[in-house]
């Protein structure tokens, strides 16, 4: 079975306060695949990010990827092969260099010294931050921790990528170079965003989140300019197909 694959399963998750962000949530992402994941403030789509390596573990229903079951056994290994880039780049850069934050991963997997440094250096090239890997991350732009982000699941050479909100925060040209950054990538690619344009853009799959359950599922193209659809959901056409 290939490793690449993301399979939920009648999925239910309650936050300790008794809100229910998950209520049932089944679908399958499988090798390759470009998917966004879009719904409402609310909908659950952060918690969904979160149930994919392991950060939160459902109440009820079943999580498999590639080909074991995620539970508190398999966390480890979950998180070789799904990487996330967290909505806020602040919660995962802690170390004094760029390039110390990049390694960080590679490290921990028991890498030697010399292919951490190959891995690190070759990540840091693929987001076009490689004159960074000095600097301290706290120095740089929204835009460049979030490329610093990416760099560190790259080297960790997670066969999932998943993102929360990649786009958030940034100015218009360092969205741009996000999103071509993202259409070089082969991996499998998992999507939350508001920005409907970046997941028209991006992903070929749109799952549309509603209450905690899949709303819709189905080709970007055709969900995300159904304007019934997406009143329902309480989300508006992505802008560029606004005012036409």
């Amino acid at each position: 079975m290939s490793h690449h694959i993301i399979d939920f399963k009648d999925v239910h998750f309650t936050y300790p306060d008794g809100t229910k962000a998950l209520d049932g949530i089944s679908f399958r992402i499988t090798h390759g695949e470009s998917v966004g994941i879009v719904g409402a403030n609310g909908a659950g789509k952060s918690t969904l990010i979160s149930h994919m390596n392991g950060y939160l573990l459902p109440a009820k229903g079943t999580i498999i990827i590639g080909d074991m079951h995620l539970n508190k056994s398999t966390i480890n290994n979950a998180r070789k092969t799904v990487g996330v880039v967290f909505q806020n780049p602040d919660d995962q850069l802690f170390m004094p260099t760029v390039f110390d934050d990049v390694a960080f991963g590679p490290l921990n997997l028991g890498m030697t010294e010399e292919r951490v440094v190959e891995r690190s250096n070759e990540a840091l090239n693929t987001v076009g931050c490689s004159h960074l890997k000095d600097k301290p991350p706290h120095h740089l732009s929204m835009g460049q921790k979030r490329a610093v982000t990416i760099a560190g699941v790259i080297a960790m050479q997670s066969d999932i990528l998943v993102m929360d909100e990649p786009a958030a925060s940034l100015d218009p040209k360092s969205r741009r170079q996000l999103i071509n950054l993202l259409k070089e990538f082969r991996h499998t690619k998992i999507i939350a965003s508001h920005d409907l344009d970046l997941i028209m853009d991006v992903c070929e799959r749109c799952l549309v989140i509603s209450d905690g359950k899949v709303a819709a599922d189905g080709a970007t193209g055709e969900l995300l300019t159904n304007e019934q659809l997406l009143e329902e959901n309480n989300l508006e056409l992505p802008l560029s197909l606004q005012n036409r």
